[in-house]
């Protein structure tokens, strides 16, 4: 068997992962994953016991129990790179023998779920509402970094995206990965609603925002709002899903994403006072997951 090298997967002397800081035996095997640092602690109130707090950089984590339930809850900052980081480390810290480097023979599988904000690409979607990424539109490429990640991909969907929307982006092809079918199952009810998500690899001309410079498809967001296939329309923006879904689906791990939609991008709406919105889902999510 492969001994990964130190070089591969760093090791700090604590013997904890080298950027989330986590000891192995401090990760639960449900995790809630969240943007903000801060937010870490909105979650964390909530917990009957904590076992354990750590922080290093914009990654915070907290494990403890809700309901006789051993949950993690880390911070991964923004970016589909920074995902690339936490799901590595945290695959790792559950799947790799950190004494011997190498990977253990029984896989343990980890119950992801991300809580983010995002903004809506179609009118029905409103500020306030939750939205699940049955399917995320990766528009970032981490993904293709990655042997066979056309395995875990939806090719007929790219096909369509690339078609309907007239992809003018050189080097840039979009990819989509379905969420975990028995998680959606788990966390999705009638209160909130399945969506196709985007994940762009920036806030802002990557999500057709025109501040001083111009974009390179000006019309590349009224065509996202028009796509229809099979009934299915593109519904939010966000800066995550695809990352976590695509490794996910790789490692064998389950994930999703689910959404308080915080703007309305059609409308050009916006709510900056979104806590209250946003902690319904984490209520929700904790009781779930």
């Amino acid at each position: 068997m492969r001994v990964i090298p130190a070089s591969e997967l760093i090791i700090n002397e604590d013997g904890s992962a080298f950027h989330l800081h986590l000891k192995p035996a401090q990760v639960a095997e449900k995790v809630i994953l969240v943007g903000d640092p801060d937010r870490v602690d909105t979650v964390a109130a909530y917990f009957d016991t904590k076992e354990c707090e750590v922080s290093s950089r914009e990654f915070h984590s907290v494990t403890g129990t809700y309901k006789g339930k051993r949950i993690t809850v880390v911070s991964h900052g923004i970016g589909t790179d920074n995902i690339d980081i936490v799901l590595t480390e945290l695959d790792a810290l559950v799947n790799v023998d950190f004494s011997t480097r190498m990977v253990k023979e029984k896989l343990t599988q980890l119950t992801l779920v991300r809580i983010g904000t995002s903004g809506s690409l179609q009118p029905d979607l409103p500020v306030g509402s939750y939205v699940a990424a049955e399917r995320s539109i990766g528009f970032d490429g981490v993904l293709y970094f990655y042997a066979n990640s056309e395995t875990v991909r939806d090719l007929t969907f790219e096909a369509e995206l690339q078609k309907q929307l007239d992809w003018k982006i050189d080097g840039l092809k979009p990819y989509v990965v379905s969420a975990n079918p028995s998680l959606v199952e788990q966390i999705v009810k009638n209160d909130i609603r399945k969506g196709n998500t985007i994940a762009a690899n920036g806030f802002y001309g990557p999500q057709g925002r025109e501040v001083r410079l111009p974009l390179s498809d000006p019309a590349l967001n009224s065509k996202i709002e028009a796509f229809n296939y099979n009934g299915n329309q593109i519904t939010n923006y966000e800066m995550e899903s695809s990352s976590l879904a695509g490794l996910s689906a790789l490692m064998g791990h389950r994930a999703l994403t689910v959404c308080c939609i915080i703007a309305g991008r059609v409308d050009h709406n916006m709510n900056t006072e979104y806590k209250g919105t946003i902690t319904g889902l984490i209520e929700t999510v904790l009781e779930r997951i």
